[in-house]
């Protein structure tokens, strides 16, 4: 399973949902989405402007864990 660490990294940077979400362009509702590993895939456009905006690579937001199950 494909976890997405942005909450971490929002913490790290100090950045609330709401400011992330304006400065990426995409709605807060799919931001908790991502945010909350809920989504199923994620365009490379907002992958890279999430990492412009934190100041990370994509490795930073996505981790593989072996083993883990989806919750559906």
């Amino acid at each position: 399973m494909i976890v997405v660490n942005l909450d971490v990294m929002m913490a790290k940077r100090k950045i609330s949902a709401g400011e992330l979400a304006d400065k990426i362009g995409i709605t807060p509702a799919n931001l908790s989405i991502l945010k909350n590993n809920k989504a199923k895939a994620i365009r490379f456009s907002t992958l890279e402007e999430i990492c412009k905006v934190l100041n990370c690579q994509p490795g930073d937001l996505l981790e593989y864990r072996k083993g883990e199950q989806e919750d559906e």
